[in-house]
């Protein structure tokens, strides 16, 4: 079955100002609207919540170097905020409760205006109470063009999603204890969304895959599809890399460029089908090499100012720890009163992460993009979100050159919930 946004319209809201407003000045202007929302998924009626009216939200779309100028009006029956997932902001416009603004009550509005240096596949999210709100749709696609685009004859944004429904294929209400002890809130109903219905044979094509799932890790294979990885995280890779599978965690993203051979056909590793684009028509296929993105710019890495070790713990099974909650970082549930680390603007820390529980995590971190280090010390992709197994350790070595306060937290939004977060502070 195919899933476009096109399906997921709700009918509570009419939709508004979904598309940019261009200007001189290259201001791109929207308007946000989180409320309750109506939407049909696998033939069933849920109540959700989305934003304008449409589940998910729209995408919201700019060029590398606009400014972007996003009202949010506040339509819910509690508090609201937005994050911007993997842009680089200003850390008032970030989104975080407590470490940059307040929550936005019902019937208010807030203003977030922000420049995009980066381009790349990004998105946007709540911030609040996020394993429930995201998990019910408060989520959309964020995607910054290259001043120079690629040779594509299109660009598809796909989005991995999974909801936990009940007998009656209705969204499950009850937040049973396990889900915050284990792998989280997994659902039994897994989809991709796409922005297309679409596709021809010969055709070379964008694929953005975004995973907006608050727990799920999305073990990729798409079929119909011979082409490269040409970017993570909204970052560019120096030379597009072959693939066989794309494993996503919640919360990260990558960009594929290659030819349509048939239709696209997107499976799980378990061979569950998510859904797919049907190819209709053909075009003569390409004959020259998928080429690189042009870089984003990335400050290079000094010498570490700073060297921390974060331990992620608890869980069923886990050892005790110093935290509240069932899961800590270094004996802490929720945010510790003292950064992880505390650095100069444009300072370089190195962050040993270790995984001494026995589920995975993805520790992201706000505001930056740091390089995952490989077991020599040498560096390896550059990524907003990192992909811890069970038991395993990875250290990342970042630049923080953006000031302010940042959380660093496991994006398992059900683990976040119950402890694992932290901060940096940036001076």
């Amino acid at each position: 079955m195919t899933w476009t946004r096109r399906r997921f319209v709700g009918t509570a809201l009419a939709a508004s100002a979904v598309g940019p407003v261009l200007t001189e000045a290259s201001e791109q202007k929207y308007m946000l609207r989180p409320a309750p929302v109506r939407a049909r998924i696998a033939g069933v009626e849920q109540e959700l919540l989305g934003f304008n009216g449409s589940w998910p939200g729209p995408e919201l779309r700019a060029r590398q170097g606009d400014t972007m100028r996003i009202r949010l009006e506040n339509g819910l029956n509690d508090g609201a905020l937005v994050h911007w997932h993997g842009l680089r902001v200003p850390n008032r416009m970030d989104g975080v409760n407590v470490l940059t603004q307040d929550v936005i009550p019902p019937g208010r509005a807030f203003d977030y205006h922000f420049d995009v240096p980066d381009a790349g596949t990004y998105w946007y999210h709540s911030h609040y109470i996020s394993y429930d709100q995201v998990s019910r749709g408060l989520f959309g696609p964020l995607i910054v063009d290259e001043r120079e685009l690629p040779d594509v004859d299109q660009g598809i944004t796909v989005q991995l999603f999974d909801m936990l429904v009940d007998r009656d294929g209705v969204f499950d209400e009850n937040d049973s204890p396990g889900q915050f002890t284990a792998a989280g809130r997994i659902g039994n109903l897994a989809m991709v969304l796409m922005s297309t219905q679409s596709v021809r044979i010969g055709e070379r094509v964008r694929l953005r895959l975004i995973n907006p799932s608050i727990d799920r890790v999305f073990d990729l294979d798409i079929q119909g599809f011979e082409g490269a990885v040409v970017a993570l995280d909204g970052m560019p890779l120096a030379a597009p890399r072959s693939f066989d599978r794309i494993v996503l965690a919640p919360g990260q993203r990558c960009d594929v460029i290659g030819d349509v051979t048939a239709d696209l056909r997107f499976q799980g590793a378990d061979g569950t089908d998510l859904g797919s684009v049907a190819a209709r028509g053909q075009r003569a296929r390409r004959t020259t090499p998928i080429a690189a993105l042009p870089p984003n710019t990335a400050a290079r890495p000094q010498e570490p100012a700073a060297h921390a070790t974060l331990v992620m713990q608890g869980g069923m099974g886990g050892q005790p720890h110093g935290g509240f909650g069932t899961w800590a970082l270094n004996d802490v549930s929720g945010l510790p009163a003292k950064p992880l680390v505390k650095v100069r603007r444009g300072a370089t820390a190195r962050i040993t992460l270790r995984n001494q529980t026995s589920f995975d995590h993805v520790m992201h971190l706000h505001g930056h993009h740091f390089w995952e280090l490989n077991a020599s010390g040498h560096r390896g992709d550059y990524r907003d979100s990192t992909l811890v197994r069970a038991g395993e350790a990875r250290d990342i070595l970042c630049v923080l050159d953006n000031p302010g306060s940042w959380m660093f937290h496991c994006h398992m939004l059900s683990h976040q919930a119950d402890g694992m977060a932290t901060w940096l502070q940036v001076t």
